[in-house]
């Protein structure tokens, strides 16, 4: 390799060229060029690369271009498909060969190489990356005479199409003069040849080998930590720069020692630890995991915020491995200051388990033995407490060995274990709803065997509608409208009119039976009631939508009995529960002196709050159990919402290098964070005989994109950069003073600022760099959402003094 020169590929830089005015070896520095004008040797047999010849100790980054060129060597003339060794790995290679030219197409995602990386495996929030390399030989009077070869890699975000970005690498070789070469030398080895040439030759692989460019001016851990620390005061996390500041440190911990990450959490005071143990558990590495473990003290009720937001962190975790399931599964075995933890670690465990098996780890020890540890509890449990906890881990593992114990518990057992374990079932995928299970959940809801909570029946019915019902089924829920307790007939009637409404794949099934008079008439379609069912929009594109839902069902005299709000995000046809916040109430009739509903008459007082989010179901939360608990909350208990899920979660995680066939090594990482504060409250009053439940979401997003092609002494990437804050409320507010009651419904998102910030740079390692910046701002306005299917008159002022842009209406 002689007379080396570095130029900018876009000629139009000009004067903003980071080369303008250098000479090579100021670009590329005196060793590095000397190491790149050292010839290689290469052994050729039948056009493929045997054994690649250099010095020992050569730089990596100067070495991997020398490999690039070498890679070009090896080629074909005939056509087929093989498997070679060249630069990129081990890799399944096509040759076509023409008259004129011999056409290579080396299958990139085959290649077999040694690189670091990992990726978010749900596909909404997963990234979609594609490479393609074509090499072209063209041939005239039997020799090789120009060399083309083109790689790229695109990539880009499934959700949000415009996180994306691309790298081209070409290569060309020309054929230019032909001259007398060397003398032949000749001997019985090659390696004797070799050494006969010059004996610091030796050979290496031709594989392309890992280096790490060197990081001047770089902070440590603890100097990093102390720039980002105040925007992760609680004061700050609705800030987008709070979740940028948790990106950036989380890339930080990748790269640091246990010892360094205890030092900065010892060291931490009780306002800012949430946010730091957030950071610690999301960075998903060896030392980390250490550092956090050392850290908490399971055994101990004083520190029960740190534990929590270390055990979600873990649920949302974007790959865990084996070794995170260990731990908690050694932690659940051992002693806990507090209930709520130990029933939040096993939860926990079953998301983990459900992630491993999505990642082919179904077979793992720890898996297995994770298994046994929650369908071997649930089926010994004796404790109430013990059996939910059990079930809400099948909840987030998704067993398909559980569902014989969850119609057990679903048939069988009391009110809330058999509400929880139908829930449970409604979230596996269809493919496990088989007859056997319809039949069962058919029995719950027609009451074969036995009487059943109405939330249990409502919850079996919407199990047999989601999974592709048969034309009986439809017909005999039909049927049964009319003959339910009052505020249940208006709720599946409801149920059925929203899947008309939206078009859901049960949809076609309910119009055949509806052509049929005994199930389609006036009297069956006109039950009044306030429970009420809606499915709509929040946004719809031709890639992706995100959709909402609320459904409410009251008891007969008024009082919520379930409120359920889900949010799900789509790609395509894939959905992400984004969202699930369900509230709960029972045994509250006394209060009012009326009648409970058929199979309610001996429930305790209860309301709680139960939240699902990004696909994992997370500990329940109570708002009061039993009647004294209900007495002295409504006497002493503010207005003040409960927060439920507070944190800082990273959402999306992809992290790929890549080996280019030109030597230049590249990374491509996406990275998306959010703050999250979900709150709900219950609010009852004798004296207004009025009860009103609120659900507030509020969220931070920061995804970030960044592109880099590195050669050591040079670099260019591409950051990509998009942020927005939302908010999303709900308000069910019901006045029962009289029948038919007052229900007021309320939905209303805030208005949506949205920036995108798109950086490109080139950086020599001597510090000279060009950069050039576009922003993009655009304000989403706020939103109404319809919450019932009715027309209706708007809530008076006097019972809901909501902001004027809310949805609500009185019905």
């Amino acid at each position: 390799i002689k007379d080396v020169k570095v130029e900018n590929v876009n000629q139009q830089r000009g004067e903003k060229s980071i080369f303008k005015g250098k000479k090579p070896p100021q670009i590329i520095r005196k060793e590095n060029l000397e190491a790149l004008q050292r010839p290689v040797l290469l052994h050729l047999i039948h056009g493929k690369v045997k054994e690649f010849y250099s010095y020992q100790n050569e730089p990596p980054a100067i070495q991997n271009l020398k490999r690039g060129l070498a890679s070009l060597f090896q080629m074909q003339l005939s056509s087929g498909t093989t498997n070679e060794v060249d630069i990129s790995g081990d890799c399944k290679v096509t040759y076509q060969a023409h008259q004129d030219k011999v056409t290579k197409i080396k299958a990139l995602d085959s290649c077999t190489i040694e690189r670091s990386g990992f990726t978010t495996r749900n596909q909404v929030l997963g990234v979609t990356s594609k490479a393609t390399s074509v090499t072209t030989y063209k041939i005239e009077d039997s020799f090789v005479v120009a060399v083309l070869a083109e790689e790229i890699h695109a990539l880009r975000l499934n959700f949000l199409q415009t996180i994306a970005g691309k790298i081209v690498s070409k290569q060309k070789l020309e054929l230019k003069t032909t001259e007398a070469g060397p003398r032949l030398k000749s001997g019985k080895q090659v390696a004797a040849i070799i050494k006969a040439v010059d004996s610091k030759y030796t050979a290496i692989p031709i594989v392309g080998q890992v280096f790490q460019s060197e990081c001047k001016g770089c902070s440590s851990l603890s100097q990093h930590w102390q720039s980002v620390r105040k925007h992760l005061q609680p004061d700050n996390l609705s800030k987008t720069e709070a979740v940028r500041s948790f990106l950036t440190f989380i890339q930080h911990l990748r790269t640091a020692k246990k010892e360094e990450i205890l030092q900065i959490l010892k060291a931490e005071n009780k306002d800012i630890l949430p946010q730091l143990v957030d950071a610690v558990t999301s960075a998903q590495t060896p030392d980390s995991l250490d550092a956090i473990l050392d850290f908490l003290d399971f055994k101990s009720d004083s520190n029960i915020i740190l534990q929590e937001r270390f055990l979600y962190a873990c649920g949302f975790a974007s790959h865990p491995d084996e070794e995170l399931l260990r731990a908690l599964i050694s932690k659940f075995k051992g002693s806990f200051g507090s209930n709520d933890i130990r029933e939040s670690v096993m939860i926990i465990i079953g998301a983990l388990v459900r992630k491993l098996c999505q990642n082919e780890g179904c077979k793992l020890k720890a898996v297995v033995d994770a298994k046994k540890l929650i369908l071997g509890g649930l089926e010994r449990a004796e404790k109430k407490e013990d059996t939910m906890m059990y079930l809400l881990a099948l909840k987030n593992a998704r067993l398909p060995e559980g569902i014989p114990l969850l119609l057990k518990y679903a048939e069988a057992a009391e009110g809330p274990i058999s509400h929880l374990a139908v829930t449970t079932l409604q979230r596996y995928d269809a493919p496990f709803i088989t007859d056997e299970v319809k039949k069962t959940m058919n029995r719950i809801y027609h009451q074969t065997r036995k009487v059943h909570e109405k939330t249990v029946r409502t919850t079996a019915a919407a199990v047999i509608l989601n999974n592709n019902p048969s034309y009986m089924e439809v017909k005999n829920i039909l049927l049964s409208i009319g003959e339910l307790p009052k505020e249940m007939n208006k709720y599946m009637l409801s149920i059925v009119q929203d899947i008309l409404r939206f078009e859901m794949p049960a949809s076609k099934m309910v119009r055949r039976v509806l052509k049929e008079m005994v199930a389609h008439n006036y009297d069956r379609f006109s039950k009044s009631g306030s429970s009420s069912a809606y499915t709509g929009y929040i946004e719809r594109g031709p890639h992706s939508a995100s959709t909402y839902s609320l459904d409410i069902l009251y008891s007969g005299s008024g009082i919520l009995r379930r409120s359920n709000l889900n949010i799900f995000q789509y790609v395509g046809k894939t959905p992400l529960h984004a969202i699930q916040v369900v509230i709960e109430a029972q045994g509250l009739e006394a209060l009012i002196a009326a009648t409970p509903d058929e199979g309610e008459e001996n429930l305790d007082s209860y309301a709680g709050l139960s939240p699902l989010l990004f696909d994992v179901q997370l500990r329940p939360v109570t708002f009061f159990n039993g009647y004294s608990d209900l007495m002295s909350k409504m006497l002493s208990a503010s207005s003040d919402p409960i927060s439920v899920v507070k944190g800082l979660i990273l959402l999306i995680d992809h992290s790929q290098e890549l080996q280019l066939q030109s030597g230049l090594k590249a990374n491509m990482e996406v990275q998306g964070g959010l703050a999250i504060d979900i709150s709900g409250s219950m609010e009852f009053s004798l004296w207004y005989r009025e009860s009103k439940t609120r659900v507030k979401n509020r969220v931070t997003v920061v995804i970030t994109g960044d592109i880099t092609v590195d050669s050591s002494f040079v670099k260019a990437g591409l950051e990509i950069s998009a942020e927005t804050e939302a908010g999303l409320e709900f308000i069910s507010t019901v006045q029962f003073s009289q029948y038919p009651f007052l229900v007021c419904l309320q939905m209303d998102r805030d208005g949506i600022p949205y920036r995108q910030l798109e950086t490109k740079y080139e950086r020599l390692s001597t510090g000279r760099g060009y950069v050039s910046r576009k922003r993009k701002e655009i304000l989403v306005a706020g939103s109404e959402f319809p919450l019932h299917q009715e027309n209706s008159e708007m809530c008076k002022v006097v019972f809901a003094p909501e902001p004027e842009s809310s949805s609500s209406g009185w019905f």
